[in-house]
């Protein structure tokens, strides 16, 4: 009787977290000082097979203010850190080099490397002075699949018409990570003089279906590790961090939960 309890407890309580993670899917918001970054991040789908990998989308994004509304400092780089269940594949995938999406409008840049997309997003800064910022002040994110020196990399390209029509490539590597994580993402973004503009948003969905040797393949995958018996696991699925040119760094882990699909009724 006394196991009994302690199991439905452990299942009320993976229940709850499981409602809180769903809940917190929105924007969380970190603040250090005057400076603040509303952190968001999604796994898709959210029901996922418990022994076997699937296909999932893998969006993030982060907006930059201030409490008071003066200028933020500069954004240095970029970190996205995902839960170690998730796995990269990128064998058969075609790549895409720097020189074929940069410089370039986002259809010339889709036309150089059409196979290589892996996914899209937008962007957003506050440009002063147009002519010497290296980025637009708006623009569409689109994903490649590219390579650098024999190094797979996501080419991050950005391209917009306001103020001026102008694009951008940022690059990110891939790395490894122990613990909870296992693929990580890093970017650093080009200096930027301050008195010419500073980056405010960032938004980015990575997702990819390709065939490969006749098989289907997805460029992220990911099961679901509920425990034995129990249809829902709660972890922490990404840790995204924000750097600063003023040294100061804003990061948030996010929880959330899937739902093993292939549970029996």
């Amino acid at each position: 009787m006394r196991r009994s309890l302690a199991v439905l407890s452990i299942g009320l309580l993976g229940a709850a977290l499981a409602l809180v993670a769903a809940a917190g899917v929105g924007a969380e918001v970190v603040q250090d000082g005057g400076l603040r970054v509303s952190f968001s991040s999604r796994l898709a789908p959210d029901r996922l097979p418990r022994a076997r990998k699937a296909p999932v989308s893998v969006s993030f994004a982060g907006r930059i203010s201030t409490v008071d509304g003066s200028e933020p400092p500069q954004l240095k780089t970029i970190s996205l850190a995902i839960n170690r269940n998730a796995r990269l594949d990128h064998d058969g995938l075609p790549v895409c080099r720097y020189h074929q999406v940069q410089p370039a409008a986002t259809a010339e840049a889709i036309e150089a490397c059409p196979r290589s997309v892996v996914g899209k997003g937008s962007f957003r800064a506050a440009v002063a002075l147009p002519e010497q910022s290296p980025f637009p002040s708006q623009g569409k994110v689109v994903a490649f699949n590219g390579i650098v020196h024999g190094e797979h990399v996501i080419f991050a390209h950005i391209y917009g018409d306001r103020p001026l029509p102008q694009s951008a490539t940022i690059i990110f590597r891939f790395g490894r990570r122990g613990g909870a994580y296992g693929l990580t993402l890093d970017a650093e973004l080009p200096q930027v003089a301050a008195e010419w503009g500073h980056v405010s948003a960032v938004e980015l969905t990575l997702d990819r279906i390709f065939t490969y040797k006749g098989r289907e393949r997805s460029f992220l995958s990911a099961d679901c590790p509920a425990p034995a018996g129990f249809g829902i696991a709660t972890a922490p699925f990404a840790k995204v961090g924000f750097a600063f040119d003023d040294g100061r760094v804003l990061q948030s882990t996010m929880v959330r939960s899937c739902r093993v699909a292939d549970r029996p009724a």
